[in-house]
């Protein structure tokens, strides 16, 4: 199994453990390392980066960062993303939050910052990790622009925006968060295994209530997807491993 999107870095406590954990259920997890307040992705980087053998990073800036303006860090993020771009695999999360941005300031923040992005990954031929919230068909239309293989993760928009995501080319993730959240249940019920994969984005979206979600978590995505898709758990789990392989370019 592929955890294809999670956060170790936020498990500041146990990290080790949790890693060592993983690595005895799964092949690999594929973490976003974000730009998000006072989680910088050059500390989360130097936390990480003695697992990358088993850790495959991306690199980028949270939409809930990017609301702010600030342009000093925008530079910053993408200077390291410049000096590191031999040892990643994707540029995210980025993308835009409604949920979160509601001024018109903030929101036009947050697209500026996007595209910025975009054009990075463009410029280095890097796929994206989208983050979009109650903004899934903007932040589509916007990527159309630039022609960059996409995922968007932990996905919980409508069927038919998802429909149109997936018809462009791009990738949708399955969280753990499908056993609870109807909206991941119907775009699992709907769309072809060939386009999605699975994930935890842990330590968020947990399917045990009061235990932070962990990357060997993904197995209880794998099972119900493979319930809700009346398939056999080994295919789904082989399917969406070769999506993730194939989208990241993982050297496994």
């Amino acid at each position: 199994m592929i955890d294809a999107h999670a956060h170790i870095e936020f498990f500041k406590k146990n990290q080790e453990e949790i890693i060592e954990e993983a690595k005895r259920k799964l092949r690999g997890v594929v973490d976003s390392i974000t730009e998000y307040r006072k989680t910088h992705v050059w500390k989360s980087w130097e936390l990480l980066k003695d697992y990358f053998d088993f850790i495959f990073p991306t690199l980028g800036y949270h939409p809930n960062e990017a609301r702010r303006g600030n342009w000093e860090k925008v530079r910053k993020v993408e200077d390291f993303i410049l000096k590191h771009q031999k040892e990643i695999f994707g540029i995210g999360e980025i993308g835009l939050d409604y949920y979160h941005a509601k001024t018109k300031a903030e929101r036009d923040a947050q697209r500026e910052i996007f595209v910025h992005f975009l054009e990075l990954a463009k410029e280095l031929n890097l796929p994206v990790v989208i983050h979009a919230r109650e903004a899934e068909k903007e932040a589509l239309e916007i990527i159309n622009r630039y022609d960059i293989p996409s995922y968007f993760h932990s996905y919980t928009g409508s069927v038919e925006v998802a429909r149109e995501i997936v018809d462009g080319g791009h990738i949708l993730g399955i969280s753990t968060g499908i056993v609870f959240i109807p909206e991941v249940r119907e775009v699992a019920k709907n769309i072809e295994i060939e386009y999605l994969v699975v994930e935890t984005d842990a330590p968020y979206m947990s399917p045990y209530k009061e235990i932070r979600n962990k990357p060997i978590f993904v197995e209880v995505a794998i099972e119900e997807l493979a319930k809700i898709k009346g398939m056999d758990k080994t295919e789904v789990e082989a399917v969406t491993e070769v999506n993730t392989i194939k989208f990241f370019s993982l050297p496994l």
